[in-house]
């Protein structure tokens, strides 16, 4: 891990108020920001040097939901046409991650961290399932992660939707990664303890799950409400709605992540904000599944931490911040809403749910994790504090990124990975994924 000086950019430092600086250095060292330093003070720094002309310099984006083996579904049709959402998870994802094998778990991961590198995106809270490989793929999964020097927050999504032994087998797993997680202390690898959703967890392997965590102080990651039969399905079931399930479990809590809640009511967004959990909304993956779009203007006035995921739809955190805004001005009918509350999903939100697992990440800011991207952008009009919201939506989501600097490890430079496999990888992913495809 080198001394690195970078240069000559325009520094958006995302802190509580953001700063936008010119003239200014940043110095990384040890895998943390050192020093941020008018350019006259770079004399004495010996350091390798990142020339950031022409580019805005901030921190890297951060996913809050993901799913990394998604990226051996790209181009699939042999999946049968679905009408509703149940139909999309019978046809497709719960007959795929049924075929995955544990080297599909490995070489699916590399390929969606190419893609979030080449976007920017440095920290990634994924959410796994292969219930015919169940043992051992969150281990592949952090060996593709440590490989590409990214950050990750990993998790099995617990489900009886396969039968009791493959929902042990999911509980085990979790167990196994958040037990070796810990052991290695690794800042760049954390755990949370997956749960597929209300609808699929009968109450004696939830009560299980339950334990398990309580004896890791553990928190979950657990999809909520995406689909309305989550709702309908477990009030017929349980008597009671998906969140005050959750909360009589004691799954709630500020370590827990609920994805989507797009199908809540106000006293399910009054539990999710008196226990401080997090929600994550992902647009792009809720417009294509036609389930809905979560109110986050609601949520946001509830006092519910709200961040942005992309569901493995793209790599790309812009892409998926613009469709937040949009989708959200559409659902209220109103143009007017949702630009600095879409935003800060993004720039504020993300960050503080990662900081409940990584501290120091998310900010440039002296004694700070080293985590730093360069986007190519020559500003046509005036970029302070106030402007920047503006000129990240409709310029730099437009931009590409140059280089990406995670733990003060340089992933990327001129636009050109620091893997050295990449070809080779894609090669073999591409033998993996049609024998995947064969199988399905």
């Amino acid at each position: 891990m080198k001394n690195i000086l970078i240069k000559n950019g325009i520094l958006v430092t995302l802190e509580q108020p953001n700063r936008v600086l010119t003239d200014h250095i940043m110095w990384i060292e040890g895998g943390v920001i050192k020093k941020i330093l008018p350019r006259k003070s770079i004399e004495n720094i010996r350091a390798q040097t990142v020339d950031a002309h022409g580019k805005v310099v901030m921190p890297g984006f951060i996913d809050t939901h993901m799913h990394f083996y998604s990226s051996f579904s790209r181009g699939l049709t042999k999946a049968a046409p679905a009408s509703d959402f149940l139909e999309i998870l019978l046809n497709l994802w719960w007959r795929l991650d049924r075929k995955l094998t544990r080297k599909d778990c490995y070489f699916s991961t590399l390929v969606a961290g190419f893609e979030a590198i080449r976007h920017g995106t440095t920290t990634i809270f994924d959410h796994h399932s292969s219930p015919c490989a169940t043992k051992g793929s969150l281990g592949e999964i952090a060996r593709a992660v440590k490989e590409l020097g990214l950050r990750a927050c990993l998790c099995y999504e617990v489900s009886d939707r396969d039968g009791e032994k493959a929902a042990q087998e999911g509980i085990e797993e979790n167990l196994r990664f958040i037990e070796a997680s810990r052991r290695a202390g690794d800042d760049h690898l954390k755990a949370l303890f997956g749960l597929h959703a209300s609808f699929t967890l009968g109450e004696r392997t939830l009560r299980r799950c339950v334990e398990c965590a309580g004896k890791h102080q553990t928190g979950f990651h657990i999809h909520c409400a995406e689909g309305a039969a989550d709702q309908s399905i477990t009030r017929s079931r349980f008597g009671k709605s998906v969140v005050q399930r959750l909360s009589d479990r004691g799954i709630l809590g500020q370590r827990t992540i609920c994805a989507h809640a797009v199908h809540l009511q106000d006293r399910e967004w009054d539990l999710l904000a008196d226990t401080r959990t997090a929600v994550v909304h992902n647009p792009q993956s809720n417009m294509n599944n036609a389930v809905g779009i979560m109110d986050f203007l609601k949520a946001a006035r509830k006092g519910v931490l709200v961040g942005l995921g992309t569901d493995a739809m793209t790599g790309n955190m812009l892409e998926e911040l613009r469709s937040a805004i949009w989708a959200q001005r559409l659902r209220h009918k109103n143009p007017g809403v949702a630009f600095a509350a879409g935003v800060n999903l993004l720039i504020q939100n993300n960050q503080q749910i990662a900081q409940r697992y990584f501290p120091n990440v998310g900010q440039l800011r002296e004694g700070w994790a080293a985590d730093v991207i360069c986007i190519d952008y020559l500003p046509p009009t005036e970029m302070n504090a106030d402007s920047f919201p503006g000129h990240l939506v409709f310029g730099l989501s437009q931009a590409s990124v140059d280089t990406v600097i995670v733990g003060g490890r340089i992933l990327m430079k001129n636009k050109k990975l620091s893997f050295a496999r990449e070809e080779e990888t894609a090669g073999r992913a591409r033998t993996l994924s049609r024998a995947l495809w064969k199988r399905f």
